[in-house]
């Protein structure tokens, strides 16, 4: 079960049914789905999806995901699960634009960070972000992440995988 995870200005919860129009609005949102997966996906691709956390993910236990919340209304979206590319468990994390230039991003690396190091009793915790989107590297930077290798992608594009090592 999703543990609910409070920072000073966020509480990251599992997500209810009532968050499917909020969780839909973000990811639709392309200023936000451009950096998510093979990026924007269609409006009935993103319900599908969220249907799934609740009859995949939470049903069978497989990882963590949180609806993002300020102020009871939802501002993002989190996980840390196990990737192949990672060899490890990895963050992913988006903030609506609403939300951005606030420092609620470096509050949301920090919660994901700490549950990786803490309940989950990992010692590397990684991320995975293309290479162009600056903004989240430098958050990351500024997170005590490193580099560890770029990934040429299908499509000619370049991803980095960064590290978070228990002790850094």
């Amino acid at each position: 079960m999703t543990p609910g995870i409070r920072t000073a200005r966020l509480l990251l919860t599992p997500y209810t049914p009532d968050d499917e129009e909020a969780f839909v609005a973000l990811f639709q949102d392309v200023r936000v789905s451009r950096w998510l997966g093979d990026g924007p996906s269609t409006e009935a691709e993103d319900r599908a999806l969220f249907g799934r956390v609740f009859t995949k993910v939470y049903a069978q236990g497989l990882f963590d995901v949180w609806a993002v919340r300020e102020g009871g209304r939802v501002v993002g979206h989190a996980e840390i699960k196990p990737t192949q590319e990672s060899g490890g468990h990895e963050i992913v994390y988006a903030l609506a634009p609403e939300a951005w230039a606030r420092g609620l991003g470096t509050e949301l690396v920090g919660a994901l960070v700490g549950h990786g190091f803490g309940p989950l009793g990992l010692s590397d915790v990684y991320a995975t972000v293309a290479a162009e989107n600056a903004p989240s590297l430098a958050l990351l930077g500024r997170a005590a992440f490193r580099h560890v290798r770029d990934v040429r992608e299908a499509d000619g594009s370049t991803t980095r995988l960064l590290v978070r090592s228990r002790g850094d």
